[in-house]
């Protein structure tokens, strides 16, 4: 069954939520394999649209089904939230299902080292989420495979950074936490379904994806931006309490 928060998080990022604030965000739909958030996806293997509660999803299989997007939605902002709904559905323990890149992909620019991920570790019905932000004097990992949730459910994850504390969370929950210093990340890519460098297979759906980002940010002078973090347009709740809004 799948719990009321999630729907609500879904009314909201499909825009039948009453809009309480307009964020500046960038919402992707897995509701078609020819266009993603305006984006034309390359396809590797063979990933299918299903139907879900939640409205229309892309399955991957877990073995080399995946999308490339050739866009980093979080590039250049100095704070954000970055969330997703997805169904886990079991398999291998390291799964990276989301991975946003700056550069082209390439050796040499994943050498450098610019990244956020959204990763799960899975050990037989249950899984646990485990993000990581890498760049410029940062590397960042939040785990904690204590907090677990059951596969084959709908669930809605976010990670974000509010100037000072990078936090993850699950289903409004929060995970893990650490001060960081960040530095906002350059132009590149998303990989949907594994890693960027084609390991760690995704086995699941995706529904949507969503990065708002904070009133102000980068504006002239580095002042910090009027909200203290980023709302989230699919609904969740962090320790800055923004609010549900509709993008």
């Amino acid at each position: 069954m799948i719990a009321r928060r999630t729907l609500i998080a879904a009314a909201a990022i499909a825009g039948v939520a009453p809009a309480l604030a307009k964020p500046r965000a960038e919402i992707w739909k897995f509701d078609s394999l020819k266009r993603i958030g305006g984006l034309t996806p390359r396809i590797e293997g063979a990933p299918k649209l299903i139907d879900s509660p939640l409205g229309k999803a892309v399955l991957f299989d877990g073995v080399r089904d995946r999308l490339l997007i050739p866009r980093h939605p979080l590039a250049g902002t100095p704070q954000f939230t970055f969330e997703a709904l997805f169904r886990p559905d079991g398999g291998a323990f390291e799964q990276r299902w989301f991975h946003l890149e700056s550069g082209d992909g390439s050796a040499s620019t994943a050498k450098d080292g610019q990244r956020m991920l959204f990763e799960i570790r899975t050990e037989g019905s249950e899984w646990w989420l485990d993000t990581f932000l890498l760049g410029p004097g940062y590397r960042a990992p939040l785990i904690d495979a204590a907090k677990r949730w059951p596969v084959g459910r709908w669930h809605h994850v976010a990670q974000s950074y509010d100037g000072r504390v990078y936090r993850a969370f699950v289903n409004g929950v929060e995970q893990a936490r650490a001060e960081l210093a960040f530095v906002p990340q350059a132009p590149g890519l998303a990989s949907v379904g594994m890693r960027m460098n084609g390991v760690n297979p995704f086995n699941g759906a995706v529904r949507s994806a969503a990065c708002p980002q904070a009133d102000g940010a980068g504006s002239a002078g580095g002042r910090a931006p009027r909200r203290t973090a980023p709302p989230c347009p699919m609904g969740c709740r962090s320790a800055w309490a923004p609010p549900r809004c509709a993008a």
